[in-house]
């Protein structure tokens, strides 16, 4: 039997949630937070009021992974909630001496009437954590509206409400917005901005990788082209994945910067801090790990798939001081390993789900001070992405900008398989190398660097950042690095210039469109700066104005077009 109420005090945000639900009591209630905010403590104290006043006399949650279901039964024998992780269908109904069970969306979508039984047996408590996951497949939200309709109360907790596509989220309220269009209504929403702000997450520094990748079709074409350039959806495909070939040079020496990183990090006063390999199939995963094995000494921890030994790697991992976790996409969400400080997103999967909940798994703040480092390939999708990371998004039926077909539709339906897939870079080209450069430092939606090659002086400026800073500290020392690199690249240009000869015509110099772009974010950054001396509005505030007057996407994926009338509209202010 349940004791009643207790835990742990809640954080301001949870607070002001848990007084609204019960205020109102509702039937549905839907709460967005961002990742490492503590939805699961809401959900659970939540889950001890009803059970405390008798609301409820049981408890349901639903989890999208196996691994999951273990660490749901834990947080809640915390607070006297005893719930069965290793219920099965076949066991019919939930052992003595539990007051629920924890199952998956695959799991209810095998057998909804049975998990309609256990809810209208007594009177029930449905926790829907990562409920955008009951969208994944038609059979998954049909099975969860059938398992789930007769609860007497659903709590649906997300930390990314929106999806790549019209599947509604069952039990999600829909409301008409502004053009017309049906967006998902949160009931209690916690940004990462305002968690960023209240010291709950970390801040997040993303260090950009560029550099040139070469492949041959199978016509025997040969091309090349930089990561960091506009291209076309097919070459931008081929040159990502090119760039991810372990066999070539660009992931090596990102793999080799964030160990450095890391080694940064863990000097400078996170002595366990951790790093996370996202990879993109099992194969990838593993030659990964054979690279930092090479690099470190240490044999990398690794996570090939959802197996039963996966959720013991990572617990493993989590309570140990090992350096480096490999895994494939599926530890991209609601994994809690809080001394993961460093990460490399060594994966071509582009949607904005896949990629809030794979920076989710860094933000998760321990002491103040910590930030967390990403090092990713510097393309324009994840450029967009990484500037806008603050932006909150809801889930929008029927939007008309939708993509239709193509690659990033391909990689949607892969991110969302449970199981690894082999052979992603393997399209019809054979990889024959790639370099890499630091392109860029991404923070605060600002862009900061010159451009560096992997082991130069100018790369561990970035690299060598102190472990343990407050969001505008870091923002300092990015501006005074930027500076103490642009000074030195005047310099190097002044010597470098001589008289030409007598009667000779003046030298023209061909600028490279990735150089003059990124001239044009270093010219943009410095105007910004020079407003917020000027007035002491913040940069990312300046740079939100400067993408709200002129449009495009944030400065890290802005065209040398759109950073021209950027800062001729700082000019004018």
């Amino acid at each position: 039997m349940f004791a009643g109420a207790s835990g742990p005090p809640l954080r301001t945000w949870q607070r002001r949630a848990l007084t609204a639900y019960l205020a109102r009591r509702p039937r549905d209630f839907l709460a967005v937070a961002t990742p490492g905010a503590g939805k699961t403590a809401l959900a659970l104290r939540v889950a001890a009021e009803l059970l405390a006043d008798t609301t409820v006399a049981a408890v349901t949650v639903v989890t999208p992974t196996e691994h999951l279901k273990g660490q749901w039964a834990t947080a809640a024998a915390r607070l006297g909630i005893a719930l069965d992780p290793t219920f099965r269908n076949a066991d019919g109904a939930t052992a003595g001496g539990f007051t629920g069970a924890v199952v998956t969306y695959a799991q209810v979508a095998a057998h909804p009437a049975l998990h309609r039984a256990r809810t209208t047996a007594r009177r029930t408590l449905v926790v829907l954590d990562e409920v955008h996951h009951a969208g994944d497949a038609l059979s998954w939200g049909e099975a969860a509206r059938t398992a789930f309709d007769p609860a007497t109360r659903r709590l649906a907790l997300t930390g990314t409400p929106f999806r790549s596509d019209d599947n509604p989220i069952p039990f999600v309220t829909y409301a008409p917005d502004p053009d017309g269009q049906l967006r998902s209504a949160a009931d209690s929403s916690y940004g990462y901005g305002e968690a960023l702000r209240d010291g709950v997450v970390r801040p997040v520094l993303f260090l950009a990788y560029s550099g040139e990748a070469r492949w041959r079709t199978r016509a025997g074409e040969e091309h090349a082209a930089r990561l960091a350039e506009p291209l076309p959806a097919e070459q931008a495909a081929r040159a990502w994945r090119t760039a991810l070939d372990p066999a070539g040079g660009w992931i090596p020496a990102v793999l080799s910067a964030a160990d450095t990183r890391l080694s940064q990090v863990r000097a400078g006063g996170m002595p366990d801090a951790g790093g996370l390999v996202i990879a993109s199939d099992q194969q990838a995963a593993r030659a990964y790990a054979g690279l930092l094995r090479a690099a470190t000494g240490e044999p990398p921890v690794v996570v090939l798939s959802d197996d039963r030994g996966a959720s013991a790697r990572i617990a493993q991992f989590a309570d140990s001081s090992a350096r480096w976790l490999v895994a494939v996409r599926m530890v991209s969400e609601g994994v809690d390993v809080p001394r993961l400080a460093v990460g490399v997103y060594a994966t071509s999967a582009a949607t904005p789900l896949f990629f809030a909940q794979a920076v989710g798994r860094f933000v998760r703040v321990r002491r103040p001070g910590e930030t967390a480092s990403v090092f990713l390939p510097s393309v324009p999708p994840l450029l967009a992405l990484a500037g806008a990371l603050e932006a909150e998004r809801d889930h929008v039926l029927g939007r008309p900008d939708r993509p239709d077909g193509g690659w990033e539709d391909e990689l949607l339906a892969a991110a969302n398989r449970p199981a690894d897939q082999a052979g992603e870079l393997d399209r019809g080209f054979e990889a024959l190398g790639a370099s890499a450069q630091l392109d860029q430092v991404i923070f605060d939606g600002a862009s900061f660097g010159t451009g560096a090659t992997p082991g130069t002086p100018e790369e561990e400026d970035y690299l060598g950042l102190p472990g343990l800073l407050e969001p505008d500290q870091v923002a300092l020392l990015l501006r005074q690095r930027q500076a103490r690199q642009l000074a030195e690249e005047q310099r190097r240009g002044a010597g470098a210039r001589s008289a030409p000869p007598a009667g000779a015509p003046p030298a023209r110099q061909a600028v490279a469109p990735y150089e003059r772009r990124a001239a044009l974010r270093r010219e943009l950054n410095a105007l910004v700066a020079a407003y917020h001396h000027r007035t002491g509005r913040p940069h990312g505030s300046v740079h939100a104005e400067l993408r709200q007057r002129c449009g495009g996407p944030p400065t890290a994926a802005a065209s040398i077009e759109q950073l021209e009338e950027r800062i001729a509209a700082i000019r004018s202010w």
